[in-house]
Parts: C-alpha cells; sequence; structure tokens
C-alpha cells in the first residue's frame, strides 16, 4: 500500500470518527432544546413524589418548604445565600442543606451533615433547590445556578401560598 493510499484511508476513518461525534453532540443539544428538564435526565425527584424525611424538614407552620442543597467549597452556594434569604417571602421556609458540617456564615436556617438526604433526593450537583408543598409532595427540583434560577424557584413557592389546599 502506498503512502498516499494509507493518508486517504487514514482520512476517511478520521472524518468518520468525527461524524459520530458531530451526531452525538447534536443528539444532546437536540435533547437539551427539546424540553428535556432535570427530571427527565434523572436529576432530582419527579413532582409528586413524597418528600424524603419530610417530618424532619416541615415547615413549622403549614405552607411550602424550598430546600437548598449547597457545598462547602461551592462558591456560587455562598453568594446565592444571602439572596436566597432575601428573597425568600413570609410563609415560605427555607431549608439550607449541607452533605458535610456547616460553613462559618451560614443562615440560622442551615443544617449539616445532610449526606443521605443528598442522595435521597438525587442532587447530584450544588446549588440545587427543591420546592415541597405543605403536604409533602416535591413539586420541582432545579439546579440553582444563578439568582434568577433561584427568583423563579421561590416565585413558584409564593404562588402555592396563594393556590387553595390540594392543588
Amino acid at each position: 500500500m502506498s503512502f498516499q493510499t494509507s493518508a486517504l484511508l487514514l482520512s476517511w476513518v478520521a472524518i468518520l470518527l468525527l461524524a459520530l461525534v458531530v451526531s452525538g453532540l447534536v443528539r444532546q443539544v437536540h435533547g437539551l432544546t427539546a424540553g428535556a428538564g432535570p427530571a427527565a435526565r434523572g436529576i432530582g425527584l419527579p413532582a409528586g413524589t413524597p418528600a424524603p424525611d419530610f417530618d424532619l424538614l416541615a415547615p413549622p407552620s403549614p405552607g411550602p418548604l424550598v430546600l437548598l442543597f449547597a457545598g462547602t467549597d461551592c462558591r456560587t452556594c455562598a453568594a446565592l445565600l444571602p439572596s436566597a434569604v432575601a428573597m425568600a417571602g413570609p410563609g415560605v421556609t427555607l431549608r439550607v442543606l449541607y452533605p458535610d458540617a456547616v460553613p462559618a456564615g451560614a443562615p440560622s436556617a442551615a443544617r449539616g451533615g445532610a449526606a443521605d438526604l443528598f442522595r435521597s433526593y438525587g442532587v447530584i450537583a450544588t446549588p440545587f433547590g427543591v420546592l415541597v408543598d405543605a403536604t409533602g409532595r416535591v413539586r420541582g427540583c432545579v439546579p440553582v445556578g444563578s439568582v434568577d434560577a433561584l427568583r423563579r424557584l421561590l416565585g413558584t413557592a409564593d404562588e402555592l401560598l396563594g393556590a387553595p389546599e390540594g392543588a
């Protein structure tokens, strides 16, 4: 086999591999743009699922519960926590959960040693928010890597306050 034939054959193999890689990327982008949200990809619990350990985390008054899963070394978490505390409306209970110890400066609603809850709620990255209604059912699970995402989650919690019981 000549050098030119070998080079041509190697080029076609490289083009074929590149085509396979591009087709995989196109499939992933199509899945993301088609509305395959976090629950469809296996992140968090599906809506309507009973919230694990709800009796331990439940708010003192009936109302929605927002669980914010945070990491001790997560800079985004540290930046979002003051906003979360400030944006949580009256009647909405906010709990901040850490897998290990609670870092200094964490809000009073923080609880450490919650690694089991991270697994129970399907949390694979932080910051991560879970909205639980007053009946103990998960209403939504989303990564909250920005103030806008956090605002949407807390806005949904505020909407639950105005919804009739059982809605």
